[in-house]
């Protein structure tokens, strides 16, 4: 039996209900598979969205930002939303009304806590050098107490959350299925091209395997 999240006023889904997800191991992995999150705040009593990367370990979702940032200066003890998207593809339908898009989404409400301590923080980043590119954090030299210093790492307990999910063809009225008009889908899969060196990179280093390997499954 799968474990499932169980839904509150604010993560049941009444639009579209048939495509809520509560399976906790499919909100990972639409958390794992996707590029980049938006956090909703309330900063001086209005509303701003903020882009960023997260990642996940267990059951808590990770971001950073610099320690300067008056958006996480004043996050503490306030409520956000957080809400990662996946593009899958357009879905062309025989009318304007029935177009859709195939998506994995998940919102995640909570009070956002902070990574306190050098080696908590170290851990966390650490964490999330393994989600972007694995195997790279132990080629690169260590972190120093400046730039520790100079982030900030926030996390939210997958508690209150929900996946949302739409996948498939078209859904047009039975009558329009007679028409000459063509309807399917575009799916819109992730590319990658190939790594490109750094203009100042010295001479004789070539993409390491853990860059290659990465993302050649995306660029073949």
């Amino acid at each position: 039996m799968t474990d499932q999240i169980r839904p509150t006023p604010r993560t049941r889904v009444r639009r579209g209900h048939e495509r809520a997800v509560f399976d906790r191991d499919a909100v990972h992995a639409i958390l794992d598979a996707a590029a980049l999150c938006h956090i909703a705040w309330l900063l001086d009593g209005a509303p701003a969205l903020t882009p960023t990367l997260h990642w996940r370990v267990g059951d808590r979702v990770y971001w950073h930002g610099s320690s300067a940032s008056r958006t996480l200066r004043r996050s503490k003890g306030a409520e956000i939303c957080l809400n990662a998207t996946i593009l899958d593809g357009y879905v062309l339908a025989r009318s304007a009304f029935h177009h859709s898009v195939n998506y994995r989404s998940v919102t995640v409400f909570g009070v956002p806590q902070i990574v306190e301590g050098t080696q908590a923080k170290t851990e966390a980043l650490r964490a999330m050098m393994d989600h972007l590119v694995p195997g790279r954090w132990e080629k690169l030299r260590d972190i120093n107490d400046k730039e520790l210093k100079a982030t900030t790492v926030m996390w939210l307990p997958l508690d209150e959350v929900s996946a949302k999910v739409r996948a498939g063809g078209p859904i047009d009225d039975e009558e329009d299925y007679a028409l000459d008009i063509w309807a399917g889908t575009v799916p819109v899969a992730p590319a990658f091209a190939a790594p490109v060196d750094d203009a100042r990179l010295k001479p004789g280093l070539a993409v390491p395997a853990h860059v290659r390997d990465r993302f050649k499954a995306a660029q073949s």
